[in-house]
């Protein structure tokens, strides 16, 4: 099978042989996996993506592709649509401060892939690529965290891939470019008093302790004492050194979400997920490349309805806060936002036992949006038909939206990968219609 489900997410030994790796330059990309990825001479505009994944495929219709007119058996209870501040872009009426920002981002209608199982469509969406040809491709957030990270001498104190706060576990997330580019998981929960990262911060393990352990095991540590003026352990002492200053010193600020403003942390919303979208946001302040913000909860295939009442308005208030953020601070020219699924779900409703008022899986058109970065906003890509069950106006497929992020992040789509055998490989497949980034610049 060419899809790897494992569930492997750093600890903190692992963060601390990472570092150690990194004095032997095994680190942040210079594995025999990770070299030779031809340069891009592209600009970028993007400096940071956040990746907002609707974990389990939301519904189009009843977010970004309202329907109002179409009947119950397509809408159900939803029967309103919001005006956007943008004429003539409307979103469920679930979205009222989205809406009021449209002007920020932009819709995109009529993606599509015609999968509809969860794993092979999520590695479709992330990769641009079906499986099946004997490579396990990485995903964009490798990619990305490849050149503006491991290969941009990226010195952030945080790896250049973060999670919040699991792993997509569908795939294998850094495919052939090997476990160096493997996205740091956070785990925890970020809306709980004490942020506990892993690698970076233990529940109920105190500062004082750590310090004590650290220096029980140098005085343990008869043969390190020994070889001290070794080179190749001079460097393994300099990586130890640095994994102990992120357990013990700033990288503890940048998760400690206790140094925002009270008022802030409750308009994003006092929620697992407000919380990692205002994460997100310290982390782009921080330099980091490629933050993915996982939002579990979407695959409904059950009591659909009431899941949405309960998710739209938090996904309402913290995107809208991420978005304004981003902007007020200066950030959003700079830092692409895109939000979508691995698919939509079914346009019809399935009304009988044991669904009750449930939503199947549909990869024929789904929706999502892009904004900053290089983005334009205030536009709509794409159409669907009266009932959002097929693309009508320009498809969008997932290698579009991809080699767009990779355009604006400043690299070249269109340019080679070195593969684990030392092949290369087009980083994207043709687009049929053109990149995105073509009919959107800003």
């Amino acid at each position: 099978m060419l899809l790897n489900t494992s569930k492997t997410k750093f600890n903190r030994r692992d963060f601390i042989k990472l570092g150690m790796m990194g004095g032997l330059g095994l680190q942040f990309g210079n594995s025999s996996f990770a070299q030779n990825i031809i340069p891009t001479a592209r600009k970028p505009i993007a400096k940071s993506v956040i990746e907002i994944w609707m974990w389990g495929g939301p519904s189009h219709i009843d977010t970004f592709d309202p329907k109002p007119e179409a009947g119950r058996d397509i809408i159900g209870p939803y029967t309103d649509a919001v005006e956007t501040n943008v004429s003539g872009i409307r979103l469920n009426a679930s979205l009222p401060k989205l809406a009021k920002m449209a002007d920020k981002y932009s819709v995109i209608r009529s993606l599509t892939h015609g999968i509809r199982a969860h794993e092979t469509a999520t590695y479709m969406m992330q990769t641009g690529r079906a499986p099946g040809d004997g490579e396990v491709y990485p995903c964009v957030g490798a990619v990305v965290s490849k050149f503006l990270g491991h290969d941009a001498n990226y010195n952030g104190i945080i790896p250049p891939y973060v999670v919040l706060t699991r792993s997509h576990g569908r795939f294998s997330e850094e495919g052939f470019l090997g476990p160096s580019f493997k996205p740091f998981a956070t785990g925890g929960d970020p809306s709980k008093e004490r942020f506990v990262v892993e690698g970076i911060i233990a529940d109920g393990i105190t500062d004082e302790r750590q310090v004590q352990r650290r220096n029980l095991k140098n005085q343990l540590d008869q043969f390190g004492q020994h070889i001290q003026q070794n080179p190749a352990f001079q460097k393994l002492d300099q990586c130890e050194e640095k994994a102990y200053d992120m357990i013990l010193g700033e990288a503890r600020d940048i998760f400690n979400l206790g140094l925002e403003p009270r008022e802030l942390r409750e308009r994003y919303g006092m929620n697992h997920f407000g919380q990692s979208c205002l994460q997100a946001r310290r982390l782009v302040e921080e330099g980091v490349p490629y933050i993915t913000v996982n939002y579990n909860g979407w695959d409904t295939h059950k009591t659909h309805f009431t899941t949405m009442n309960q998710k739209m308005p938090e996904f309402d208030n913290a995107v809208s806060s991420l978005l304004q953020d981003l902007s007020d601070r200066g950030l959003l020219e700079n830092t692409i936002v895109w939000c979508s699924g691995e698919f939509g779900r079914t346009p019809r409703i399935l009304w009988e036992e044991p669904w009750n008022g449930g939503r199947g899986h549909f990869g024929a058109c789904f929706s999502g949006f892009v904004a900053g970065g290089g983005f334009k906003g205030g536009q709509v890509i794409g159409k669907s038909d009266e009932n959002g069950e097929e693309v009508v106006e320009r498809p969008v497929y997932p290698q579009d939206l991809i080699g767009s992020i990779y355009e604006l992040a400043g690299i070249d789509p269109e340019g080679s990968i070195l593969n684990g055998a030392g092949q290369p490989i087009p980083l994207t497949l043709p687009s049929e219609k053109g990149r995105l980034y073509e009919i959107m610049k800003g």
